[in-house]
């Protein structure tokens, strides 16, 4: 099993930059990708940005240019790097690992990510 946590949500205004943290852990073998995702209320879940182990990486229009996904494979640990945040970014950010092994994924518990001034 592999247990994800993710730190770093807040309010922050709009313009402003936040950091995103997401710490795996647990059966962390065989992890191959991981994933920022967002939830805003009533909506479904969303992609935002995603990394593999090698560094590859792709983003969601709306994001792109704005927050960049980085990775620590020593420290088996993804950020999220988001500036010149909007209102629209507003959400509950999941953090997502995607095990080749078992082509199972694994989520977060989530954090909040508020923009508003």
């Amino acid at each position: 099993q592999v247990q994800l946590v993710e730190s770093g949500g807040g309010l922050v205004q709009p313009g402003g930059s936040l950091r995103l943290s997401c710490a795996a852990s647990g059966s962390i073998f065989g992890i191959y990708a991981m994933g920022w995702y967002r939830q805003a209320p009533g909506k479904q879940r969303e992609l935002v940005a995603t990394i593999t182990s090698g560094g590859s990486t792709n983003y969601a229009d709306s994001v792109k240019g704005r927050f960049t996904i980085s990775g620590d494979n020593a420290k088996n640990t993804v950020y999220l790097q988001m500036n010149s945040l909007k209102p629209e970014d507003t959400a509950v950010y999941y953090c997502n690992a995607l095990n080749i092994l078992t082509t199972k994924d694994y989520w977060g518990q989530g954090t909040q990510v508020t923009v508003s001034s």
